[in-house]
């Protein structure tokens, strides 16, 4: 199946650039089972308005704009934006207190088109399910900031109350200065991932900060 351009600098490794070009409002949805264990963050896309026209008309779906999906659509636009290649993030960096989690692959996706925009769904397991105790940091973003993303959609937790939801924001106009200026520097022929730039976007980050309280 054929996908936009944008599309594959999504699910495969993009250029680094100074701006991005696809924005993503994000969601997460932590689920923690009763034995007080992370076991899965669920995350949603909703795609901005140019990039969701940019898939629909690929994909041959809502071909009368009337934004309602036959059963055909949906199943043509559930998992589109999963093709996922070996070794992609899926654009998500947890961590709990400081140490880097494991997450599995995309599974259980749906798709949606509201008001214009694609709207999408998956479940990432938490590898080894650890206790949730302490504090919870979950980090959408694309290293090479060719994608950016805003947390703007619902953070909720699943399976435990007494939970507090903190967003510390980044400094948007310092790190897009700040990057500008270096990659001005930098010859167009060198391998930016290998001068140190292949996590770039990290700067941009959202840091979503999930502290419960102590059972």
């Amino acid at each position: 199946m054929r996908f936009p351009l944008a599309l594959a600098l999504i699910t495969l490794a993009a250029p680094l650039a100074a701006h991005p070009h696809i924005f993503i409002n994000t969601g997460l949805k932590v689920l923690i089972d009763e034995q007080n264990r992370l076991t899965h963050v669920e995350v949603t896309w909703e795609y901005d308005d140019l990039y969701s026209l940019l898939v629909t008309e690929d994909l041959g779906i809502d071909a009368d704009y009337n934004g309602v999906l036959t059963a055909e659509d949906k199943a043509r636009l559930t998992g589109f934006d999963m093709q996922w290649i070996e070794g992609y993030n899926g654009d998500l960096v947890a961590a709990l207190n400081g140490a880097r989690l494991d997450l599995s692959g995309p599974s259980a996706p749906t798709a949606t088109l509201d008001d214009g925009r694609v709207i999408t769904t998956h479940v990432r397991a938490v590898n080894g399910a650890p206790v949730m105790d302490g504090t919870l940091s979950l980090r959408p973003y694309d290293g090479s900031y060719y994608t950016a993303y805003d947390v703007e959609r619902p953070v909720t937790v699943e399976g435990r109350t007494g939970c507090d939801i903190l967003q510390e924001m980044p400094d948007m106009d310092g790190a897009l200065a700040m990057t500008k200026a270096e990659l001005s520097q930098i010859p167009e022929d060198i391998d930016l991932a290998d001068e140190g730039y292949g996590d770039i976007g990290a700067r941009f980050a959202t840091d979503v900060r999930i502290t419960c309280a102590a059972l």
